[in-house]
């Protein structure tokens, strides 16, 4: 058996907490993955401009499976976006606007969108993580693909809030943990683990030869459907629990570890 594609995951995960990662190193794994036919893909909650940012060298050759899930590229081809409905992505913004203590990114194709109107401090964070961030004087009549929307508030209301969304929109979108004081409300079904089975499909690969690698809450379905799902040491109990393996924590190259044992077929992967 032998491993043919490798998922990760970016903050908390494949980056460190000053969003870095050892390039040099894996500069080195990753001409060793392709020698070896191995996959390299992306799986992030963030927008794909910001993702392509990391990797240079090599965006044009990788996939990413980047708003968690809404947009898949190939190797620079489209080929998978989720889309809300006007309808739906009106009937959102309409609940979530009456919502003081929640501040909101639409997640569209061609860019992010956030309000003008909100703290400078929460705008300067979002642009950090939107590579395109339109500011926006309202939410309703924007011209774009919408797929997806990230939420921030304060951490003490995250559960109660997850809850309340989770039954206000049914159907409509669901809410998932993308880090702390971060809601993301998705597609139903659209989420990386279907990003990674349109990828699968493409490739003719088996779970059972995909390695995922995650942190948080959005990263659930990947975890339980490849066949090497790894929590970061750093990941909560939930994620921990889902997954069948543990890496070590994101600031001391847990992925880059777990990626060397990959490459030379040391347990788990030598069976």
């Amino acid at each position: 058996m032998s491993i043919k594609l490798i998922a990760v995951d970016m903050d908390g995960t494949f980056l460190d907490d000053s969003k870095n990662y050892n390039r040099a190193r894996f500069a080195r794994q990753y001409e060793q993955m392709k020698e070896q036919g191995i996959r390299f893909v992306v799986a992030s909650g963030n927008q794909y401009f910001q993702l392509i940012s990391f990797f240079p060298e090599i965006a044009h050759e990788i996939s990413f499976v980047a708003d968690n899930g809404g947009w898949v590229v190939s190797e620079e081809t489209d080929l998978f976006n989720g889309e809300l409905t006007k309808q739906e992505y009106n009937t959102v913004i309409d609940h979530l606007l009456t919502l003081p203590h929640v501040e909101i990114i639409a997640c569209g194709k061609r860019s992010g969108y956030t309000l003008k109107s909100y703290d400078e401090a929460f705008k300067t964070m979002a642009a950090t993580y939107y590579h395109r961030l339109e500011q926006v004087e309202s939410f309703y009549g924007l011209d774009d693909v919408f797929f997806k929307f990230a939420l921030n508030l304060p951490d003490p209301l995250l559960d109660e809030t997850m809850d309340s969304l989770a039954e206000t929109f049914e159907g409509i979108v669901v809410p998932v943990s993308s880090g702390h004081g971060s809601i993301d409300l998705i597609i139903p079904g659209v989420h990386k683990a279907n990003g990674l089975r349109i990828l699968q499909e493409k490739w003719g690969i088996q779970d059972r030869e995909v390695v995922t690698f995650g942190d948080g809450g959005n990263d659930l379905e990947m975890l339980r459907q490849a066949g090497f799902g790894f929590a970061m040491e750093n990941a909560p109990p939930q994620v921990k629990q889902t997954a069948r393996f543990q890496a070590g924590h994101n600031n001391r190259e847990g992925v880059l570890n777990v990626i060397d044992k990959v490459l030379k077929r040391q347990a788990p992967f030598n069976e």
